[in-house]
């Protein structure tokens, strides 16, 4: 074989990438591999997105990986203290030298006869096409465009004279000393912005159509605190895993089984938090606690600028912009010299790779997903897709620790490919993403669905998926081996 085929190809080299190349050095240090990346960093998200205070909204404890522990007293960690973990576990596991910037995949072919699979790439720098082999890819690009995020139409924009910016295009000098800024939208990535910008803005407006779920946690976990002061650092970082997986696990449980109790409960929450601004209807969101992602204030500084009056909110319809701001349908207007549209990310499955086997194109849209980590159908194909309602790099790590243990059997089963196959006349398909959230909902026809049984269901729950994943054989009536 020639110097680019591999045993494996892994797309990627964010969390998730960086994540599963630890895992083979450690579990498989006699598999050769490669990482393809499109950009010319490491980090993913985390490298690509510049806004200011750009942060995880899970605590690292359980963002961070299970074998490599979190040494800082923040849980909640911005964008370069993530970044300089996912380079000291590149470091660690020597994992640089395997990785292959700016070339971005195009399109993968799966040859059945050698199960063989290659890889069109596209230099970003030159410009041209190289081919890789491997006989496993480990898809961990992601679900969204890098390119572009999304920002809906709005009336009369060509009219606006200020600066309109988009979070994952931010201006690398950007000052937003004494200007007046208004932030469209209202989850995860305005609820960063507003706190971040507060201090130095003349003032800043979250305009949100309807209102999001927002709670404040500490950034300092005393609990973590005490455990680490008791247990060696191996076993303190395992056990305040294991809590605060327990912790997402519950909240998320009660949240879908006492909806009404819960967000009572989140109201007062935030109504504690804000003083004698009022909750209403700024915080009162029209939909179920986790019916879409809930938002994360790090020691409540969202309600801390909030209270203070250095920012405000207007929970209104936009009717178009105007020269120098943005007409409401209430016929209240806004003067403001920036708007950022935190208006969401536009979905890209694969990063937008095409998908063929023998050359005949493969469309996912009509597959189901297998455990959460294969498509049906698709051979030697693992897709690394972390938790939606929990820390994404939870289920990362359960998928490595499952393909590890199908890699141990193909290997001493003398098999070469595995496929998992739908058998059951019985199976429903239902959307993969369980939160009814509007960037979703206009790209789900793009995606694979899950089916409404096991394992072709997603349980979005670890305890669960570590006995499906880690525990449940690996040979079942839905895998063909060959």
């Amino acid at each position: 074989m020639n110097n680019m085929h591999k045993d494996i190809i892994i797309i990627g080299a964010g969390v998730s990438g960086i994540g599963a190349a630890c895992h083979l050095s450690r579990k498989h240090p006699n598999k050769s591999y490669t990482i393809l990346e499109s950009r010319k960093e490491i980090g993913g998200t985390w490298s690509l997105f510049k806004y200011p205070g750009i942060r995880s909204d899970s605590d690292m404890y359980t963002f961070g990986y299970s074998f490599k522990i979190w040494d800082n007293p923040k849980s909640f960690a911005d964008a370069p203290s993530i970044l300089k973990y996912l380079n000291e576990a590149s470091n660690e596991f020597k994992i640089k030298n395997r990785i292959k910037f700016q070339k971005r995949a195009i399109s993968y072919n799966f040859n059945s006869k050698k199960k063989i699979w290659s890889i069109v790439t596209l230099d970003t720098i030159t410009n041209k096409e190289e081919v890789y082999t491997c006989n496993f890819i480990f898809s961990c690009s992601g679900y969204y465009n890098y390119d572009k995020g999304y920002t809906p139409k709005f009336k009369s924009q060509s009219d606006y004279k200020g600066d309109i910016i988009h979070p994952q295009k931010w201006p690398k000098n950007f000052d937003c000393k004494n200007k007046k800024i208004v932030v469209i939208g209202s989850g995860a990535t305005a609820v960063t912005i507003v706190p971040k910008l507060a201090s130095k803005a003349s003032h800043i407006i979250m305009l949100q159509r309807s209102p999001t779920y927002i709670g404040a946690f500490p950034n300092k976990d005393k609990v973590a605190n005490i455990i680490k002061n008791i247990f060696p650092k191996k076993l303190a970082h395992s056990i305040i895993r294991f809590k605060n997986i327990l912790f997402q696990i519950i909240f998320f449980k009660l949240c879908r089984s006492f909806p009404d109790n819960m967000k009572e409960f989140i109201i007062k929450g935030a109504k504690k938090q804000l003083g004698d601004f009022p909750v209403d209807p700024h915080f009162i969101p029209d939909y179920k606690p986790w019916e879409q992602r809930f938002c994360i204030a790090p020691d409540g500084d969202f309600f801390k600028v909030i209270k203070d009056g250095k920012a405000s909110i207007i929970t209104d319809n936009i009717d178009c912009f105007t020269k120098n701001g943005i007409l409401l349908k209430s016929g209240k207007k806004i003067e403001t010299d920036v708007i950022i549209t935190a208006t969401g990310l536009n979905l890209l499955p694969f990063g937008g790779s095409k998908i063929n086997i023998d050359s005949v194109p493969f469309d996912i849209s009509k597959s189901l997903v297998y455990k959460g980590v294969m498509l049906s159908d698709l051979p030697n194909f693992f897709v690394f897709a972390g938790y939606t309602n929990a820390s994404w790099t939870l289920k990362i790590d359960l998928t490595n620790d499952y393909i590890s243990r199908v890699l141990k059997y193909l290997e001493n089963q003398n098999y070469s490919a595995i496929k998992a196959k739908i058998n059951d006349n019985n199976l429903d398909s239902i959307p993969l993403l369980n939160l009814d959230s509007n960037y979703i909902h206009r790209s789900a026809n793009l995606f694979p669905k899950q089916g409404n049984k096991i394992p072709w269901r997603l349980h979005q729950n670890y305890i669960l998926d570590y006995k499906l994943l880690c525990i449940d054989k690996i040979k079942d009536k839905s895998l063909i081996f060959f």
